[in-house]
């Protein structure tokens, strides 16, 4: 039973800090260039392109014949950890000692790209269908072998891609609604270094790998009164249950028969988000936005892991719910020119007592330019830029291995996190 909790309780301090890599501050909002452009305050209202699929489908219903998205976004994330004193203990020793090691660099790749691709077609005078195909979570993040912080962390490795069949229907001139079902498949690889008894002994390390597919819907509703446009959409929460497999390996000594390879399965929700927006000038060469979303991550409570012939490990997230706030303006210099600029606070879900540095988050402010150009009758170009500015944070985690045992060892991350993000997005739009 002791050697079966070693193992257990080895597996803690990776489990406490995997989750918020899947969403807390990474739900990749960047789903469409015009959007990055306006700083997403036209989200739920605009309907001014296919990408109104994923922000709130009944915006279909302003789309004539076929039309046709395919895009991307470029997020150049400069992050940097700061050492303030980040300790481990030695088993039968009172004094804490310093983790030796480099500030990590910067552990986010670059350029972390987001693509997606959106079609909807106009069946008749009512009904409107869809498609789209977008990464809504996602972030790799890497630091370097001899990271000061690695007993929190080395590599997060998330990704997903979320299918979403819609349709939308015009119940009259003033009034459309929209739903849609989301496909969504998420893949996960993190690591990080484990202490062994002695700092002389060096590291061993601890991986997670798994996957899976699950279901979730949405729905969104739009109405128009003279000039102005209201519109709000509703995402449900993605509910997954990953399996794959923990390897512990590199313990030497007393812990070596601690080495092992493991099935297991683990739940995650990811958060389900409400957006309200609205559109002033409809029909006219200038349009302002305001956008307002709330993201119901209070739901993500703690992280429940079940490895196979161990125990079940319960890790306390306390998320809170989160908001954002965007407003933006948009002006039709030309038929064929049409320049829009935006800013947003986004603030993070992340309490400061759990954050780590998987995901040193911060709340954001959001500065966004764009411009649209029709290249011709069919075929058109988005462009954008944001800079997003992330708040300082402060880290001071403690994480325990092997905890109730002799062998216990327990480590503080104490750090200070800076950074911003630099964003380019493009897309071409084709309509028939």
């Amino acid at each position: 039973m002791t050697s079966l909790r070693l193992a257990a309780t080895a597996f803690l301090p990776l489990i406490a800090c995997a989750t918020p890599v899947f969403a807390g501050g990474f739900y990749l909002q960047e789903q469409s260039a015009r959007e990055v452009g306006r700083a997403f305050s036209g989200e739920a209202a605009s309907a001014d392109s296919p990408a109104t699929i994923y922000f709130n489908p009944a915006g279909m219903t302003e789309l004539e014949g076929v039309q046709i998205e395919i895009g991307g976004e470029m997020l150049f994330v400069n992050s940097g950890q700061e050492n303030r004193g980040t300790t481990r203990s030695i088993p039968g020793v009172t004094n804490a000692f310093p983790v030796p090691g480099g500030d990590g660099g910067n552990p986010f790749s670059q350029p972390l790209v987001v693509p997606q691709a959106y079609a909807s077609a106009q069946m008749s005078d009512r009904l409107w269908v869809g498609l789209g195909v977008s990464s809504p979570f996602g972030v790799v993040v890497d630091y370097d072998d001899d990271f000061f912080g690695r007993y929190d962390s080395n590599r997060s490795d998330v990704f997903t891609i979320n299918v979403q069949p819609s349709v939308a229907y015009k119940i009259n001139d003033n009034l459309s609604i929209g739903a849609g079902f989301d496909v969504q498949y998420i893949d996960v690889e993190l690591t990080n270094a484990v202490p062994n008894l002695s700092p002389l002994s060096g590291d061993g390390s601890l991986s997670v790998k798994g996957d899976d597919f699950s279901l979730g819907w949405n729905v969104g509703a739009q109405l128009e009164v003279e000039k102005v446009r209201l519109g709000a959409h509703y995402r449900s929460r993605m509910e997954h249950q990953l399996e794959g497999d923990f390897d512990l390996s590199g313990l030497v000594g007393p812990l070596a028969g601690q080495n092992r390879s493991v099935g297991a399965i683990a739940p995650i929700t990811l958060p389900d988000i409400a957006t309200v927006s609205v559109m002033f000038g409809v029909d006219s060469p200038t349009r302002v936005y305001g956008s307002w979303n709330w993201y119901n991550w209070s739901t993500f409570d703690a992280i429940r892991i079940f490895p196979e012939g161990l125990p079940p490990q319960v890790a306390e997230q306390n998320y809170s719910d989160s908001w954002s706030m965007a407003l933006g303006a948009e002006h039709d210099f030309t038929d064929r020119l049409t320049l829009r600029t935006g800013t947003m606070f986004d603030e993070s879900p992340v309490n400061d007592a759990f954050r780590g540095t998987r995901v040193p988050d911060g709340d954001r402010v959001w500065g966004s330019v764009g411009a649209s150009y029709e290249l011709s009758r069919n075929f058109g170009l988005d462009a954008s830029y944001a800079h997003v500015f992330v708040d300082t944070a402060d880290l001071n985690l403690t994480s325990s291995f092997f905890e109730g045992t002799p062998a216990a060892i327990s480590q503080t991350v104490r750090s200070t996190n800076r950074g911003d993000v630099d964003q380019f997005a493009l897309a071409l739009r084709a309509k028939f």
